[in-house]
């Protein structure tokens, strides 16, 4: 049997979304959701069970899917306001070492990416998605830091090339 823990799914799902994030929009709102719900686990609930935090995770990830379903306008703000606040924060740290007033990075990473994601839509979602996918593989697979900075690097890198390939394919198959 498979033992599908955050780890094995975020890593299923990263693949996923590293490839087909343009396509597949409402995954990749429902991947920000179970990140979400992976991350809030531990803080809604003392120690949880791996169990309980997959539930939580797979919850936010159903409601972020219908969020992307049902209110789509919503979603692509809201995916690029969490995308965007989680990247500022990690690329703030990454750089700056120790991160002071998070929330205000957040919130400033956010509202960007919000309004990029709404302006700019395939491009932003393809560099968006990517970002996602691999940070999900990254953060599954065990290795050291400057590896996972590397292979992360290098999924971002290839899930831009890929999905880019998929949208000028799509634009030339349209002007036939």
């Amino acid at each position: 049997m498979i033992n599908l823990s955050v780890p094995t799914v975020g890593l299923l799902v990263g693949v996923v979304i590293l490839l087909l994030g343009r396509k597949l929009f409402w995954l990749f709102v429902a991947a920000i959701g179970f990140a979400l719900g992976a991350e809030l686990a531990p803080q809604i609930i003392h120690q949880p069970a791996p169990l309980i935090t997959l539930a939580i995770a797979i919850g936010l990830g159903l409601l972020g899917a219908l969020f992307a379903v049902l209110l789509q306008t919503f979603a692509i703000g809201a995916a690029g306001f969490l995308t965007g606040g989680r990247l500022a924060i990690d690329l703030y740290a990454f750089f700056a070492g120790h991160l002071r007033n998070r929330e205000i990075v957040f919130i400033v990473g956010g509202i960007l990416g919000a309004i990029l994601l709404l302006a700019l839509f395939d491009w932003v979602l393809i560099f968006f998605s990517s970002v996602v996918g691999a940070r999900f593989i990254a953060t599954a697979i065990v290795v050291s830091q400057t590896g996972r900075t590397i292979l992360f690097v290098l999924l971002v890198v290839v899930g831009i090339i890929v999905q880019s390939s998929m949208l000028s394919g799509a634009r030339r198959s349209a002007r036939r």
